[in-house]
């Protein structure tokens, strides 16, 4: 009887599985049209010259000029992370400790610029920042300086743009993670005889790590391949691997080259969301809980 009891339950579980697996089966079919078969013909560009098989795309990533484009697109996005960690904490932090109508205030001054394009935002600081523009004329009025200064076109510019691009993708994790610290957890500490500071570093600070791991993981990795901000703000000087791509595909027409330089910064985004992952879930870095 029990025997029977265990093969009927064994015998649903197996239809349920194939009914999962239908239900999943135009998923899956989407995931490897649009993404798998792309990246493996990228995969196999990047090793292909000439109808044979070649390490040389690869060998010019890690030597000359691709070398020191991949180590400036790292300064750059390490930079703009600790901008904007530096920044969106202290608002995530009051929209945490506030009452939920201020704190939904905050958060939308925080996402408002989600409404204009990346585009249109990049303009604007042309705008602000080129040598005849608003904060230049601010300047020479004000008497701090006597000739306009040099804020745009360079990797300043770049930089000051792509923070107010990517703060809010830090700021949204980190509320998630602050909003979810009980309040009385610091009011304890400070019954205890913890004076504020000693309360925040000791309670509230380590809770908040995990929103601190997203929200860095996520703008370091959106860093890493940005495209327009670097483009228009950096004027042809501050050359990032995303510019490399666009380059060797449209005007050198070599996708080999194109090819290697993407399967190398997808293998390190790779690497940055695995060493993510060793401190907090993947699937917290990624928003989904």
């Amino acid at each position: 009887m029990q025997h029977d009891e265990t093969d009927a339950a064994r015998h649903h579980q197996r239809r349920e599985n194939r009914t999962m697996l239908l239900l999943m089966t135009p998923a899956l079919a989407v995931v490897v049209i649009l993404l798998v078969v792309p990246l493996a013909w990228l995969s196999w560009q990047s090793v292909r010259q000439d109808g044979g098989f070649t390490l040389a795309n690869y060998y010019r990533v890690f030597s000359g000029t691709y070398l020191d484009t991949f180590l400036l697109t790292f300064k750059l996005s390490l930079i703009v992370t600790a901008a904007t960690l530096l920044l969106g904490y202290p608002v995530a932090y009051l929209a945490a400790s506030v009452r939920p109508r201020f704190a939904a205030l905050i958060l939308g001054m925080v996402i408002l610029p989600f409404w204009t394009s990346v585009l249109v935002r990049t303009y604007a600081w042309l705008v602000l920042l080129q040598r005849t523009g608003v904060v230049n004329k601010l300047l020479l009025a004000s008497g701090l300086v006597d000739r306009p200064v040099q804020l745009a076109y360079n990797e300043f510019g770049t930089i000051v743009a792509m923070v107010h691009i990517l703060l809010p993708f830090m700021v949204l994790p980190l509320y998630s993670a602050m909003h979810k610290i009980p309040t009385n957890l610091s009011q304890a500490a400070a019954s205890l005889g913890a004076t504020p500071l000693h309360a925040f570093l000791r309670v509230f600070l380590p809770l908040s790590l995990g929103g601190v791991v997203a929200g860095v993981t996520l703008v370091f990795v959106l860093c890493l391949g940005f495209y327009i901000t670097p483009e228009l703000m950096g004027g042809g000087k501050s050359i990032m691997v995303s510019m490399v791509v666009s380059r060797n595909v449209e005007i050198y027409n070599s996708w080999g080259a194109a090819s290697s330089v993407c399967v190398v910064l997808l293998l390190c985004v790779f690497a940055i969301f695995y060493l993510a992952s060793r401190v907090i879930p993947l699937d917290k870095t990624l928003g989904a809980k």
